[in-house]
């Protein structure tokens, strides 16, 4: 087949641009070639931790892969059909798994039967959402457009040692149902969670509280508060670590989210405080799409029935990356008002992707 190229050091020139390439080359059954990985990196090309996302995609792509290796700025990813099973991954150490579940979920909802991924790696660290968002924003919303997919965290794990163990499963789907988020309406209740692992339990309960504090003295009340942690004789994890994601949910369905992570030195106040006041300055923006599900849902828009159009808190340069990318592999134009850095709206007719293996 004829490879598409693209250039990796397009827009923010990033691990994300792998990841949205291959899952829209694998939806599309198309071949790639990604020059410049990571250009925009130091260092550029491949790090360990992103390679086992490409492996598991190519996996159930059936994808042949040149260039995967640790430093290579060039790869070429050739998919011949979406695969069903059980299949397992280990990230290493500490990677991401929410990472390497974005770049796998558009695919496993086309795939033939239902998909069971058991991942293992890091499930709360730094530059990646938490396994906490997606499983309180990013499920949920797309299970709007008729996504069905169920996630379990049975081990948390954290930077450096990792060790989190995550099972997702996900039923195929005959198609997409296209999405109008653009009503913020008001907001309904406000979800804290608050962790901690192989740590006292006042660190989880001292990062709830900050968060909670910040929350109530922005006009926010109705809150709903879960701490987790374990007993020394009990906890399981591989390190110690800590974080905090808070979730909100408005009168029109919209949820939005923020997390904030521990780390060494570092206050547990400072932790909680930080992802209250991250949600706020969403919830400020009056839009019902936070800034990271901005970008996370531009493949699902670009395969699903119809015309989708969402409002979001910001437009990043993750969002132009995404939509660039999308524009190229599927041969949709999205339209954009607003401008970088700035709330906007992001609207697009999509492909309408049927699988054959699923009835109606």
């Amino acid at each position: 087949m004829a490879l598409i190229e693209i250039d990796g050091s397009t827009g923010e020139g990033g691990g994300q641009l792998v990841r949205t390439s291959i899952a829209l080359a694998t939806l599309l059954t198309k071949g790639i070639h990604i020059r410049n990985v990571r250009a925009k990196r130091s260092p550029p090309g491949f790090r360990s931790q992103h390679l086992t996302g490409v492996k598991a995609v190519a996996t159930i792509a059936d994808a042949d892969v040149t260039g995967l290796e640790i430093g290579s700025q060039d790869l070429v990813f050739e998919p011949h059909r979406r695969l069903a099973g059980s299949f397992t991954f280990d990230i290493g150490t500490a990677g991401s798994i929410p990472l390497v579940l974005q770049a796998l979920m558009p695919a496993a909802a086309f795939a033939p039967k239902q998909t069971k991924v058991n991942l293992i790696g890091g499930t709360n660290v730094r530059w990646s959402p938490s396994i906490d968002y997606v499983l309180s924003v990013l499920l949920p919303t797309l299970g709007k457009m008729g996504y069905n997919g169920k996630i379990a965290v049975e081990q948390r794990g954290h930077y450096p040692k990792g060790g989190g163990r995550v099972t997702a499963i996900i039923d195929p789907v005959r198609k997409l149902k296209s999405i109008n988020f653009t009503e913020f309406g008001k907001v309904k209740k406000i979800y804290v969670l608050s962790h901690c692992v192989k740590l006292p339990s006042h660190v989880a309960d001292r990062q709830a509280k900050s968060a909670v504090q910040l929350l109530r003295e922005a006009g926010y009340d109705n809150l709903e508060l879960k701490t987790e942690w374990y007993r020394s004789d009990e906890d399981p994890h591989l390190g110690p670590g800590s974080g905090v994601t808070v979730c909100a949910e408005t009168t029109t369905g919209a949820l939005l989210g923020s997390d904030s992570l521990g780390e060494r030195g570092k206050p547990a106040e400072k932790v909680g405080e930080e992802a209250a006041q991250e949600l706020i300055r969403e919830l400020d923006s009056r839009m019902p799409v936070d800034k990271h599900m901005g970008d996370m849902l531009i493949p699902y828009v670009s395969v699903a029935e119809g015309r989708s159009q969402f409002k979001v808190s910001e437009i990043t340069l993750h969002l132009v990356t995404n939509i660039q990318i999308a524009e190229a592999l599927a041969d949709v134009k999205f339209q954009v008002e607003g401008k970088m850095g700035t709330p906007g709206t992001i609207s697009v007719k999509g492909i309408g992707l049927m699988n054959a293996a699923v009835e109606d």
